[in-house]
């Protein structure tokens, strides 16, 4: 899309390509592009009068909270906001103790992936509740 864009934006481009067309065919095209223009003209004018009319309707709220003694504050503060997402589950408790290749004493709670200290003991022959705590 960004070549034709190019192409229809550059003088030059547009001369060498306008010599494949007769000037029928290019006044077609012109007319058609008045076309969408009027027509994108209007859109853009019938959102600004839209958007035009929902700020006067927040001004009338806004002066009829003011004249009843609310703020715009006061909506926010005690509005009730319902809580989105997932609820985090608590931690779980660890579960297994062992000491890693640094010589440091870590944790595991038995989900995810087996540290690879107590991966490698286990291969070797160790069992798994030798590092139960």
């Amino acid at each position: 899309m960004s070549s034709m864009l190019h192409k229809l934006n550059n003088i030059r481009t547009l001369r060498a390509m306008s010599r494949e067309f007769s000037i029928d065919v290019l006044e077609e095209m012109l007319e058609k592009f008045r076309t969408v223009t009027e027509e994108k003209r209007a859109e853009e004018a019938e959102m600004r009068e839209s958007l035009a009319e929902k700020q006067q309707r927040i001004n009338t709220l806004l002066e009829l909270m003011k004249a009843e003694g609310i703020s715009p504050d006061d909506l926010l503060n005690d509005a009730v906001v319902p809580k989105t997402g997932r609820n985090k589950r608590p931690a779980r408790p660890a579960k297994y103790r062992f000491t890693d290749f640094n010589g440091e004493q870590k944790t595991w709670t038995g989900q995810g992936r087996m540290p690879k200290p107590i991966a490698q003991a286990v291969a070797n022959g160790k069992s798994l509740d030798d590092f139960l705590i």
